[in-house]
């Protein structure tokens, strides 16, 4: 693959596309997303223009890759930013005008099923942006995580090297978006260790490929990963769980097919983030202990996989990307460096 692009960044004052490429939820559930807007007009500086589908739920894929085209089209958008993400983004991707895409690179951040856009643009060989989404990172009741804010800062406006730290609390329990009480106060964080390391021995300096990993599956058997499992050598695996919480198995299989495609063993390091332990839909929610027993079990799946098809690779677990908060910026086919000796990861932005 040649050297990645990264787009050119917005400044404070311009112009920033904000849309749903995944699910229309903003139309449901307004309160995050309004603060969201609001935040990145006021703390921000940045002009948001929405886009037809934005709001509406049942938004069909065609009408959701042209809100797509409209925004890397126009000039005097700088940036894009996903409300949210949403299961079905696989869909819109056939719909994609590649030729438009590579004519008008933008800065594109969104996580979970943006997953899938991030994965395309990194064929068409843009840098895309792990992470911030309106409802989500901007629209967090209270306040903005500082941790959060400072990486998306980073993230929108410089470019550059921007080191990890890992960070002392995280949550993970979310109240109803649709009851304004839940937005007066920030969520009640809860002490955490930070990263855990497996085998770092080594400095890996590579380009970055990954995402959410049930949405990775599915590009895979879509067929949507067409280069070689060579194309990858050397480059820093991420992965991320969702909010559906998938059983340590589950994600054990989906390792273990990603190992017989040939895929594991080329990446000589792995970010696996904090995985996230409780859904406001379940009725069996965990307690903080079975909470923690979930984490262990998705680590053990992990490792187990590595054990099997790359067992040379360095992990870090617990990393803050994904469905955690804080949540950090990781940049997709962007260059991250994992320096096991130092216990540091630094990714350019």
């Amino acid at each position: 693959m040649t050297s990645p692009l990264y787009p050119a960044k917005p400044r404070p004052g311009d112009r920033v596309a904000v849309l749903s490429p995944s699910s229309g939820l903003p139309g449901l559930l307004p309160l995050p997303f309004d603060l969201g807007l609001s935040r990145l007009e006021k703390e921000f500086d940045l002009r948001v223009v929405e886009f037809p589908a934005t709001r509406r739920m049942g938004s069909t894929a065609r009408e959701r890759a042209a809100d797509l085209h409209a925004a890397f089209a126009d000039p005097e958008i700088k940036a894009v930013i996903a409300s949210i993400g949403g299961d079905d983004q696989i869909t819109v991707l056939p719909y994609l005008d590649d030729e438009l895409i590579r004519a008008n690179p933008k800065p594109f951040f969104g996580w979970s099923d943006n997953t899938c856009l991030l994965h395309h643009l990194y064929g068409l060989g843009i840098v895309g942006y792990h992470g911030g989404s309106v409802m989500v990172e901007f629209g967090r009741p209270g306040a903005m995580h500082p941790a959060t804010a400072d990486s998306l800062r980073a993230a929108l406006f410089t470019t550059g090297a921007y080191g990890l730290t890992p960070v002392g609390e995280f949550n993970e329990v979310n109240g109803d978006w649709a009851d304004p009480a839940t937005f007066v106060e920030a969520p009640r964080m809860t002490p955490c260790e930070g990263w855990t390391w497996h085998r770092p021995e080594r400095v890996v300096d590579g380009t970055s490929w990954g995402g959410n990993v049930e949405i990775l599956s599915w590009l895979l058997m879509a067929g949507r990963e067409t280069a070689p499992a060579e194309s990858h050598r050397g480059q820093v695996l991420f992965l991320e769980t969702s909010e559906e919480m998938p059983q340590a198995e589950e994600v054990y299989r989906i390792l273990r097919s990603m190992g017989e495609r040939g895929l594991l063993r080329q990446f000589p390091a792995l970010l696996v983030g904090r995985a996230r332990a409780w859904h406001i839909g379940r009725r069996d929610q965990l307690d903080a202990a079975g909470r923690e027993r979930y984490r262990a079990d998705q680590r053990e799946a992990v490792l187990r996989a590595l054990a099997q098809y790359a067992p040379e690779t360095m992990a870090v677990f617990d990393v803050d990307l994904g469905h955690t908060d804080p949540q950090v910026v990781i940049p997709y086919g962007g260059r991250i460096r994992v320096d096991g000796p130092a216990r540091r990861v630094t990714v350019t932005y």
